[in-house]
C-alpha cells in the first residue's frame, strides 16, 4: 500500500476544508473552545490549589499556636484540612466540583466535606462545567462531525467516486486518507491539552501519566474520526451522513452517560441521609457519654481500671480516669462512625462501578472514566481524602486524650471550675499542641492509576478498531458498486 496516495488524499481533503467556510468556522470554533476551557480551568484550579495550601498551613500553624489549655478543650477546638487539587485537575476536575474540599475535624464527630467549587460557581450555571475534559469528551467530537460528515459521501454525491475507482487508489487508501485528514484536525485540537499536560508535569505530575493521558485522548478523538468517515462511507448522501452522526453523538455522548447514572441510582439507591444520621445517633447514644465518667456505660471500664492498678477509688489512680473514659469512648465511637462511613462509601462506589461497567456501550463513558481515574479526581480519591482526614482526626484527638490521661491529674481536672487558680491548674503546656501531624494529601500512586485506567483504554482501542473495520468495509462497498 502506497503511503504517498494516502497523504495525497489527505492533502486534497485539507484543501477542500480550506475553501469551505463551514470547515474554517467549525475549526476555529473547535480551537476556541479547547483553548478557552483549558486557560480558564488552569487559572481557576491553580488559584484554588495555592489558596487551599495556604489555608492548610495557616490552620496547622493556628492549632499549634494555641495557648495553654485543658486537653479536651483542644479536642473541641478542632482542626481544618483542605484537599489540594491534583495536578491533572487543570484538565479534568472530576468529582471535585461536586464534592466538598474542606473538612472540620473535631472529637466525637465525623463532619462532612463542605464548600465544593460547584457551589462557588453556581452563578455561572452550566458554563461552569466547561472544562477541557468536557470539551474534549463531548464538544470536540461534535465539531469533528460538522467538519468531516461529508468526507466520503461527498465523493459519491459529486460523482467523483468513479474517478477514484478508476485510479490506482484502493478502498483502504481512500478511507485512511480521509481519516488521516480528519484525525490531523483532532491532533491540532490536542495542542492545548499538551500544553496543559506540561504545566501539570511542572506541578509534580509524573511524565508517564501525562503521556498516557495524552495517548488516551488522542485515541478517543481518532476513534471518533474513524467513526465519522466510516458512517460517511456507508451513506449515499452527506445529509444522511450528518443526520446519522448527530443521532449517534446524542446517543453516545448525551443519552448513554445520563442513562448509566440513572440506572446506577435506580439499581443501587443510597440510604437517605436523615434516616442514616438518626441511626448513627442512636448507635452512639448506646455507647455512653464520654464527657461523663459516671455514666453507667463505663462502670465495667471503671472496675477493670481499678483492678488493673489495684486501688479502690478512682481518686487513688496514678492516671486520670476522666481521660481514660474520653479515650475509650472516642475509640468506640470512631469504630461505629467508620462502620457507617464505610457502608456509605461502598454504596457510592458500587454506583460508580456500575456506570464504569457500562463504558463498552459508549466511548464517551470510557473516556470519562479513563480521564478521572488517571487524573486522580475520581470518587475513590474523594473517599481516600475522607479516610485520610478521619485518620488524622482520630490521631490528634487520641493524642490529646492521652495528655488528658497522663499530664493532668484527676484532682485538678474535677476542680477546674473552682476559680482562676483551678482553671489554671487544669491546663497543659501549649508545647503539646505540636502533636498535630501535617496533612500532605497527594494523588494516588502512578502504578495504581495506570492499572485502573487500563480497561477503559482498551475499550477505546476496541471502539477504534471497530470503527476502522466498519469504515474499510464501507469504502470496499463503494468501490464494488462502481465496479459493477
Amino acid at each position: 500500500m502506497s503511503i504517498q496516495s494516502v497523504i495525497i488524499i489527505a492533502k486534497e481533503e485539507w484543501r477542500y476544508w480550506g475553501r469551505s467556510r463551514l470547515g474554517i468556522i467549525a475549526g476555529l470554533a473547535l480551537l476556541l473552545i479547547v483553548v478557552a476551557s483549558t486557560v480558564s480551568t488552569t487559572v481557576q484550579v491553580t488559584s484554588e490549589r495555592t489558596l487551599r495550601e495556604n489555608f492548610q498551613s495557616n490552620a496547622e500553624e493556628t492549632f499549634r499556636e494555641q495557648p495553654n489549655r485543658h486537653p479536651h478543650r483542644m479536642v473541641h477546638y478542632g482542626h481544618y484540612v483542605f484537599r489540594a487539587p491534583a495536578p491533572l485537575a487543570i484538565i479534568d476536575p472530576g468529582v471535585d466540583v461536586h464534592t466538598g474540599t474542606i473538612m472540620f475535624l473535631e472529637g466525637h464527630r465525623q463532619n462532612s466535606a463542605v464548600f465544593s467549587p460547584q457551589y462557588a460557581s453556581a452563578q455561572a450555571g452550566p458554563f461552569a462545567q466547561l472544562t477541557p475534559a468536557f470539551a474534549y469528551q463531548i464538544l470536540v467530537p461534535l465539531l469533528l462531525i460538522i467538519i468531516g460528515f461529508g468526507t466520503i459521501s461527498r465523493e459519491r454525491e459529486g460523482k467523483t467516486d468513479y474517478l477514484l475507482v478508476t485510479s490506482a487508489v484502493s478502498p483502504l487508501q481512500l478511507w485512511l486518507g480521509k481519516t488521516f485528514a480528519l484525525s490531523s484536525v483532532a491532533l491540532v485540537a490536542l495542542v492545548p491539552l499538551a500544553v496543559a499536560l506540561i504545566l501539570a508535569v511542572m506541578e509534580g505530575e509524573g511524565i508517564g501519566i501525562a503521556v498516557v493521558f495524552f495517548v488516551g485522548y488522542l485515541m478517543y478523538l481518532v476513534c471518533w474520526s474513524s467513526l465519522i468517515t466510516a458512517v460517511s462511507a456507508w451513506t449515499r448522501s452527506s445529509s444522511l451522513s450528518l443526520s446519522l452522526l448527530l443521532a449517534g453523538w446524542v446517543l453516545l455522548c448525551v443519552i448513554m452517560p445520563r442513562l448509566a447514572s440513572t440506572t446506577a441510582s435506580a439499581a443501587m439507591p443510597l440510604d437517605g441521609k436523615i434516616f442514616k444520621d438518626l441511626e448513627v445517633t442512636r448507635a452512639l447514644r448506646e455507647e455512653g457519654d464520654g464527657h461523663n465518667a459516671n455514666d453507667p456505660a463505663f462502670q465495667q471500664l471503671r472496675a477493670q481500671i481499678l483492678e488493673q492498678y489495684d486501688v479502690e477509688h478512682i481518686e487513688d489512680l496514678p492516671v486520670n480516669f476522666r481521660g481514660i473514659v474520653a479515650s475509650t469512648s472516642e475509640a468506640t465511637l470512631t469504630d461505629i462512625l467508620n462502620e457507617y462511613a464505610d457502608e456509605r462509601m461502598a454504596q457510592e462506589l458500587a454506583q460508580s462501578n456500575l456506570v464504569r461497567w457500562m463504558s463498552p456501550f459508549s466511548p464517551a463513558l470510557a473516556a470519562k472514566s479513563f480521564s478521572v481515574q488517571l487524573a486522580s479526581t475520581d470518587l475513590k480519591q474523594h473517599h481516600r481524602f475522607l479516610r485520610d482526614a478521619e485518620a488524622l482526626r482520630f490521631d490528634f484527638v487520641q493524642k490529646l486524650n492521652q495528655l488528658h490521661v497522663h499530664e493532668l491529674s484527676y484532682a485538678d481536672d474535677i476542680r477546674r471550675s473552682e476559680g482562676e487558680e483551678g482553671n489554671r491548674r487544669a491546663r497543659v503546656s501549649a508545647e503539646n499542641w505540636r502533636l498535630l501531624a501535617t496533612f500532605p494529601w497527594q494523588p494516588n500512586a502512578t502504578s495504581a492509576r495506570l492499572l485502573e485506567s487500563l480497561p477503559q483504554l482498551l475499550i477505546l482501542f476496541f471502539w477504534w478498531m471497530g470503527a476502522a473495520l466498519f469504515g474499510a468495509a464501507g469504502t470496499q462497498r463503494l468501490f464494488r458498486e462502481n465496479n459493477g
